[in-house]
């Protein structure tokens, strides 16, 4: 019978434990409101062609040295 007990409580703290885990939310995903205007802003901008590769930022660079 205690054996049977220790079961059960095991089994209730297993669904509260996975309850937790899938309403916890990842800081690591969720952005601030000055992130997602950023990030926004930057996919607009992406679309629009505006933005500038790295690798022509060094090239300019290189050139003016």
């Amino acid at each position: 019978m205690e054996q049977q007990n220790i079961v059960n409580r095991l089994d209730r703290i297993e669904a509260v434990l996975k309850s937790i885990q899938e309403n916890l939310s990842n800081e690591d995903v969720v952005l601030s409101e000055e992130e997602k205007r950023l990030l926004d802003e930057s996919l607009e901008n992406e679309k629009l062609g505006k933005l500038v590769s790295l690798d022509k930022i060094k090239d300019v660079r290189d050139k003016t040295r």
